[in-house]
């Protein structure tokens, strides 16, 4: 088959309308696929704040005319400087089962990272770790949340075939919400909230306080700094974030451990499960689609455990413990059936909490591979 794989420009509409939607056609008839919005995929991809700073080409693969595969190419200088190297990452990476058109779409990747003198090229990634990242390895039944991707099985294979090897995986979990906090857990969190003088505050008080929001992100830029592939959010990027995440937080969903000084001393952040609404929607927010998310905001049976973080000056003292326990009441209490976990590096101390629930299941597996291109 004789494809042809091009840069397109998002100036070029038509073209880069091809991109934003490829995904959505591509997986029309899979059952566990969750379609992402058209207005927010092309927004991502032209007015994230991360290209402020990231450089990205974006390539269409075609077969004549029909596009049968894109990928996104970035360059990310912070993360390059931060972690001393010089690499490329790929994302948005979608292809027909074909590995030429794979291959093709990898080569033009790798082809830019050796002009701009990378070394390595790894992914899926997005921009920032904010974005949608991991290759799904295991787990291919099971349907994913709304901000996690999903790909067809042969897409890690042809990863192995192009000489890709494991940098890291992520693993989620599926967790029966009626089970209720171990009371290992629920121990630990009355010990932690006498002996520190710590104490639960409603996220009400959070969205109403501009400085606090600043502190939750601060926070969440150091507490998240020794996770794998981490980027520091820029001022630019926390008022994105506080702007989608904070107005989605809800009371009976969230939770914040405030210490003795009023700062932030550990959150955990959850959201209801909108991946079927999401499917109903199929990637378009009219007529229905908006219609579909608003029902489903209030009618919900399982949740997306979305966020857990702890200032690192806490760090090991095992406040998730606290959060864990008033959570696990709430969900118990409003007959949520279900909590998927968000990925987590494998190698993450934090994961060895999910061992405390004896209910609860592997759900996926996520991989990021890595290549030299010198």
């Amino acid at each position: 088959m004789a494809y042809t794989v091009k840069e397109i420009l998002i100036t070029d509409k038509s073209e880069f309308k091809k991109f934003y939607q490829f995904q959505n056609k591509l997986y029309r008839d899979c059952k566990t696929y969750v379609p992402s919005f058209d207005f927010d995929q092309k927004k991502t991809l032209s007015q994230s704040p991360p290209l402020d700073y990231c450089r990205q080409k974006l390539f269409l693969a075609y077969d004549g005319k029909r596009v049968v595969g894109r990928v996104l190419a970035v360059i990310n200088p912070r993360y390059n400087e931060l972690y001393d190297t010089r690499r490329i990452r790929f994302g948005w990476f979608d292809f027909e089962n074909d590995f030429e058109i794979a291959k093709m779409l990898i080569d033009a990747v790798e082809d830019w990272g050796r002009q701009e003198g990378m070394v390595d090229m790894h992914g899926p990634l997005g921009y920032n770790t904010m974005y949608r990242q991991g290759m799904v390895v295991e787990g291919f039944d099971s349907v994913p949340p709304v901000n996690c991707l999903y790909n067809y099985p042969y897409y890690p294979e042809f990863m192995d075939k192009m000489g890709f090897e494991k940098e890291c995986d992520w693993i989620q979990y599926k967790l029966n919400a009626m089970q209720g906090a171990p009371e290992k857990l629920k121990k630990m969190s009355k010990l932690l909230l006498e002996r520190y003088d710590l104490k639960v505050v409603d996220v009400k008080k959070l969205i109403k306080n501009q400085d606090l929001i600043h502190d939750f992100f601060y926070n969440f830029n150091r507490s998240f700094m020794s996770v794998h592939n981490f980027i520091p959010l820029t001022e630019k990027e926390i008022a994105e974030e506080g702007r989608l995440y904070i107005s989605q937080m809800r009371s009976e969903l969230t939770c914040f451990v405030m210490d003795a000084d009023d700062k932030i001393a550990s959150f955990g952040i959850c959201t209801p499960d909108m991946s079927r609404a999401f499917k109903k929607a199929n990637g378009k927010i009219f007529p229905l689609g908006w219609a579909y998310i608003l029902w489903a905001k209030s009618h919900y049976k399982g949740i997306d455990l979305m966020m857990v973080g702890s200032d690192p000056k806490w760090k090991d003292k095992g406040l998730s413990a606290i959060f864990h326990t008033q959570l696990a009441a709430e969900f118990s209490e409003r007959g949520i059936e279900y909590g998927i976990t968000n990925p987590q590096v494998e190698t993450n101390a934090a994961v060895k909490v999910w061992d405390s629930y004896p209910d609860r299941e592997d759900y996926i597996r996520r991989r990021c591979y890595i290549k030299n291109i010198k």
